[in-house]
Parts: C-alpha cells; structure tokens; sequence
C-alpha cells in the first residue's frame, strides 16, 4: 500500500489525478476500521491532514462553508449557533477520540446510511463542493448518494468543503439505537424548520439504502403548519407527519433492527422533532 503526503490542496488533487485509485484519508476513523478488518485494502492512501485550508470553515452570506477537515467536535463548539441540527447529529457520533478526529466530508466519503451527518445535511439542504483537477462541482446533497455506500463523486475527485445554509429556524436530530453511546443508528431522522421560506426540510437515516429526504411529508406539513398565527401543532398533523415520513423509508431487517421496528422508530421521532422544532418557532418551550 503506498502512502502519499501532500502538502497542497493542488498536491492533493495532481495525486488524486495520477492515482484515482486512492484512497483519501483525514480523520480516518472509517477508512482505517475497514483496513483493520481487512474488509479493505486500498492501493495507495492520500493523506490530507497536512493541507491545512481543509481545517477553516468561512461563511458566505447565508451559507457556512465547512472544510472537509474541520472536526465534528470543532463543528459543535464552534458551529452550534449556526449549524444546530448538525451539531447535535455530531454529539451522537462515537466517542470524544472519534469526534476529535472524524469529520463530516468523511461520513460523507463513506457514504454508510447510517451516517449521522446525513440527515442534517438533507435536511439543511447542503451542497458538497467537489473537486478535481478538472475543476470544480457542486453537487446538491439530495444527488450525492447513489447506492450503499455509493456517491456521485468522480474517481478523480476529492471532496474539498461541504456548503450548509445557516439554520433560520429550529432544527432537531434524533436517533434510535442499541444503547446509550458509541453506537451507530438502528435509525435517525432529521427536521429543519425554513420559516421565511414557509418550508420544512427533513433527512432519514439508516433506514433505506441511500440517506433520504421525505418529500411528501415535506409538502404537507409546510402546508399544514400555522406560520404567521403560530398556533400550537395539531396532533393530527403530527401524526400524518410521522406516517408520512416512515412511508418514505424503505428499511431491512438485520442485527440492529427488524424492518418494522425502524417504520414504527420513524414515524415517532418525526412526530416528537417537528413537535421540539414547532414549539420553539411558536415560543411555547419543550414539547
């Protein structure tokens, strides 16, 4: 296995370029789990921790541009304000030595289902800046994944930042597990409240073979919702909410859950988040 170091972004990508075959490397705590259990065996490894542009994040207008370095415990210290439903999606990944490390480009690079960053990011609508010696991509969250572990990026390409909007409205995470901590999800959803553009984003994890929106309960609740009078959130609404949003998964049945169990963990943590997400846009305080 070759181990390439480059000291440049533009290093970065002349290595991708020569050596598609490789595979990129920062945090590490997917790629090097795969290589340990031998369910992996890269040709070559490019190591981008030296590049140090890939450890700033910036904002642009209304958009948080994250690089692909910048830490999930950076992300929650110093992007909680501005990325809340992230940040919280952050806390639940494995341990603090796993968060000190791991990063949110990287659980997009593995592209598991049941990464935590997903749901946030589809519900947020991201956009992951890619990029090659060929130039430069932008591809829509909702376009990047492909299949299991499976993503839109190009053998070539290097994922450089991931651009996120500022949050302008309540946004939760949440997520079912085995136990407590350092566990990866049975499943998780995500729910993001848009209040100026009268709109609710969502993001489903863990639960079909790609990371997933749920477009219809998207539409009927943003319908539903009462913006200007703020009044509180019929629990039929709700109800129809969670329905709607396990309708849109499509689960199996393996060592960490039945199929039937994820619907039925679905349809109440769309339920209770739109309730915490609704009830702080109203003022009203926990559900």
């Amino acid at each position: 296995m070759d181990f390439l170091r480059p000291l440049t972004w533009e290093q970065a990508l002349a290595y991708k370029a020569e050596r598609p075959e490789a595979t990129p490397i920062q945090g590490g705590t997917d790629v090097m789990v795969e290589i340990n259990l031998d369910k992996g065996r890269p040709a070559a490894l490019i190591d981008l921790n030296p590049v140090a542009e890939l450890t700033r994040w910036s904002t642009a207008g209304p958009e948080i541009r994250v690089g692909s370095g910048v830490t999930y415990t950076r992300l929650i210290a110093e992007l909680g304000p501005l990325l809340p439903g992230l940040a919280q999606a952050s806390r639940t990944v494995g341990s603090p030595q796993i968060r000190n490390r791991g990063t949110v480009a990287g659980n997009l690079g593995a592209a598991s289902p049941a990464g935590d960053a997903h749901p946030p990011l589809l519900a947020s609508g991201a956009i992951v800046e890619a990029e090659s010696v060929r130039g430069t991509r932008m591809i829509p969250i909702t376009e990047f994944y492909t299949g299991v572990k499976r993503h839109a990026l190009e053998p070539d390409e290097l994922i450089r930042a991931v651009r996120i909007p500022a949050a302008t409205g309540p946004q939760y995470f949440s997520k079912i597990g085995t136990r407590n901590a350092m566990v990866i999800a049975v499943c998780s959803f995500a729910v993001a409240l848009h209040p100026g553009e009268r709109r609710v984003g969502t993001g489903i994890g863990s639960a079909a073979p790609t990371p997933r929106r749920a477009a219809e309960a998207e539409e009927f609740v943003a319908a539903e919702l009462d913006w200007e009078g703020r009044s509180p959130l019929d629990p039929d609404v709700a109800r129809r909410f969670g329905e709607l949003v396990a309708g849109a998964a499509a689960p199996i049945d393996d060592v960490r859950g039945r199929a039937d169990y994820r619907l039925h963990s679905l349809a109440v943590m769309a339920r209770r988040t739109l309730g915490w997400a609704w009830n702080d846009y109203t003022g009203r305080g926990p559900a």
